[in-house]
């Protein structure tokens, strides 16, 4: 395989380097001033996307591929958060629909589990939220995509730096205040298809040395399927005090919170009858989570600065369900005349995280070093209460009868170092070797109705040395090679580690999983019309966890443990070309294209009461392509952007099953392509009215059949719907 890609990036360098010349024209500021009143007045759209630079805060991102989406100027529904026009321009974006349009994003790439972000290390404006990052490192805070002013992007080789993940990170950079202003205003009001109304209002501006900005949000949707509504709200604050002009202190808080009523699972023949049909109407998910952070950011002198974050995440994420399989229907018991129980579910999160980061740059001899290193300290005390008898009402109610099922605290701490230099070789070369060293430990109590807590893994330590190098080699001044290996490292998760039954076994001594992330990769531009990055990458993802059968004393269960290994191999295409610019008139076109095949190693699960090996199958939901393709012209301040996006076909289990179950658990996911046609007017220079049709030839899919929550099933996409937005600022 290496061979392989080396032939493939060779000729790919080969073909770039013969046809590549750079555009970086200086501009002094008042040019620069008028070349962005332009950009604003629509005729020449500001949706280019660009790489973060090699120091990025404290943070060196040098040598890694790195992406940053303008999310204000994206064509995209941002009231519905919709994810496939948002990350667009990503090679490889998976976009997973699991609870209804515009309450969570679920987003991955490279072939990983795209459910709640989990694979990714995801920040706001620099703070961790992933819930639990040894427990449940899923991503319930969910801020509104009006609040987004950019969405930095880091793939592949980023553990050392940010920790327990294989995707990279992603963070959600909110907007800022006008500082021109003491007081400023801005509101973006949507209404669209199945009852959608949003309204997204904020405040902001400086007085002295003080900056704030503050966001409302409400959202209301009936959702696409039957028993689909949600109701979200956000709210946030940011004070920003400028103490001198080497040091400032920032003040955050947000929170989010929505109430999802589930349409519940359906089989295949459901789906392909009624796709808005459900099978649940007494089903409810609600998370409501909250994040307050203090940021320091200190500039000692020109050399060294450093940044210190403190910052937490507590709430809960809380469900009421019927649970069963799609064709198991929730009706009224003729002996009680009462609707089963529902389970009670309810998770809350009580995660501390502080993170002291320096960076400073210094000589050897003529070379020029930058040295970053950073030090976190984690705390999270999870508290997880399972299958508790609710109520035979229907309504979103979490009381229970008599006691849970599962009642268990889930307890970790960690310790974490880290340092990487990027040295400047020469003005062309540079190199970033680095390692993070991680230690900690979880502990678990609590009871477990079936079976003794002594039985499953109730201390799990965690030590995780990760070691990397990264590189970047500008083979002119408008083309550039880069490329890395890095270690990366994911703790066992608690729902891992529970047995469902007292029919299950945990091994006790699982193991983190671990592996590594590789890259190599070309990008440039030919003047100001033409923009690539070429990708090959590989992922090694070892200890994946699943189920083993095994009997003693003539006794069978199913033990719970690490299973084997994967491995990813894929190239990623990005290309950009605008064939026509002038004064007025703008086209543009793009593709960003993902071909990856993910399999098995060494692995073998349980399959009908039987231990059987999956080595050389597939890994589940990881299509072989995909690729979205746009077409954007815009005249005067007028805009249209036709986008269509294709997902192949993928597995939905490790056992590669085509053919789909009665239930529709398992099954092939077949390929889907969509269109979207997106439009944008300003007017009065402070209007800007948006409408989008998306899912323009009403394609009915889905795209996953997912393992656990939701439920296992079809799960359908929302069908053609219209959005309609007009915002303004004052």
């Amino acid at each position: 395989m290496a061979i392989l890609m080396s032939k493939r990036l060779f000729l790919l360098v080969s073909f770039l380097v013969y046809e590549t010349v750079l555009l970086q024209a200086q501009v002094d500021s008042i040019t620069d001033q008028q070349l962005k009143d332009i950009i604003v007045k629509g005729y020449r759209p500001n949706e280019v996307i660009s790489k973060l630079p090699d120091v990025h805060g404290t943070f060196i991102i040098g040598g890694r591929k790195s992406i940053v989406l303008p999310v204000q100027d994206l064509p995209a529904n941002l009231a519905e958060k919709t994810g496939r026009q948002i990350f667009a321009k990503v090679p490889g974006a998976f976009i997973y629909d699991m609870d209804g349009s515009g309450n969570q994003v679920n987003f991955s790439t490279r072939g990983l589990d795209a459910h709640r972000s989990w694979e990714y290390n995801v920040r706001q404006n620099g703070v961790l939220i992933n819930s639990d990052i040894y427990g449940y490192p899923a991503s319930h805070y969910s801020l509104p995509m009006e609040a987004v002013r950019n969405i930095e992007l880091v793939q592949g080789t980023a553990a050392l730096q940010y920790g327990a993940e294989f995707g990279g990170m992603v963070n959600y950079v909110t907007k800022t205040a006008d500082t021109t202003k003491a007081v400023g205003f801005e509101s973006i009001n949507t209404v669209g298809s199945y009852g959608l109304f949003s309204s997204y209002n904020a405040l902001g501006g400086k007085v002295g040395k003080l900056t704030y900005y503050t966001y409302y949000q409400r959202r209301v949707s009936d959702g696409y399927r039957d028993n689909g509504e949600s109701d979200a709200q956000a709210q946030f604050a940011s004070l920003l005090y400028d103490v001198s002009n080497r040091l400032s202190l920032r003040l955050e808080f947000g929170r989010s919170q929505y109430l999802y009523q589930i349409p519940g699972p359906l089989t295949d023949s459901m789906f392909y009858a009624d796709p808005r049909q459900s099978t649940r109407f007494r089903n409810y998910f609600s998370p409501d989570i909250y994040l307050p952070s203090v940021t320091l950011d200190w500039k000692i002198n020109p050399s060294t600065s450093i940044q210190w974050v403190i910052s937490g995440l507590f709430g809960a994420r809380n469900s009421v369900e019927f649970e069963g399989f799609a064709d198991r229907a929730d009706v009224i018991d003729p002996v009680t005349l009462e609707y089963k129980n529902r389970a009670v579910n309810i998770d809350n999160f009580n995660s501390k995280t502080s993170e002291l980061r320096l960076i400073h740059t210094y000589q050897i001899g003529k070379m020029r070093s930058i040295l970053s290193g950073g030090l976190r300290y984690f705390n999270n005390d999870m508290h997880r209460r399972q299958q508790g008898k609710g109520t035979t009402g229907t309504d979103y109610d979490l009381s229970i009868t008599g006691d849970w099922g599962r009642d268990m605290w889930y307890r970790s701490n960690s310790i974490a170092i880290c340092a990487e230099n990027l040295l400047y070789i020469t003005d062309r070369f540079s190199i970033s070797p680095g390692f993070r060293y991680e230690l900690g430990a979880t502990d678990m109590t609590g009871y477990i109705s079936y079976l003794d807590l002594e039985d499953v893994p109730n201390h799990i330590e965690h030590s995780i040395p990760a070691f990397g190098i990264n590189a970047r080699y500008h083979l002119n001044e408008n083309m550039q090679l880069y490329g890395g290996i890095s270690q990366a490292y994911r703790p066992v998760l608690f729902k891992d580690i529970i047995p469902t039954s007292s029919l299950e076994r945990a091994n006790k001594d699982l193991e983190d999983a671990y592996g590594y992330n590789a890259e190599l990769g070309i990008s440039g531009r030919k003047g100001s019309w033409l923009k690539y990055e070429f990708t090959l990458f590989q992922i090694l993802y070892k200890n994946r966890l699943g189920n083993l059968l095994v009997t003693e004393d003539s006794v069978s269960y199913i033990y719970k443990t690490n299973i084997g290994n994967s491995l990813t191999n894929g190239i990623e295409c990005f290309v950009e070309a605008v064939p026509v610019q002038t004064r007025d008139f703008y086209v543009s076109v793009f593709t960003a294209t993902s071909l990856m095949k993910a399999v098995y190693q060494d692995a073998q699960i349980v399959v009908n009461g039987e231990n059987t090996d999956i080595s050389g199958n597939e890994v589940e939901s990881v299509p072989r392509w995909i690729s979205r393709n746009g077409l954007n012209v815009a005249y005067k301040n007028l805009r249209a952007t036709l986008q269509y996006s294709y997902v192949a076909e993928s597995f939905s289990d490790p056992t590669n099953q085509v053919e789909p179950t009665p239930n529709g658990a398992k099954g092939l996911v077949p390929s889907y392509g969509i269109l979207d046609l997106n439009l944008s007017w300003r007017f009065a220079s402070r209007f800007i009215l948006r409408a989008g049709l998306n899912n323009l030839l009403n394609h009915q899919y889905f795209t996953k059949r997912p393992l656990f929550y939701p439920g296992p099933g079809v799960w359908s996409s929302d069908g053609r719907s219209l959005v309609v937005s007009l915002g303004f600022r004052f």
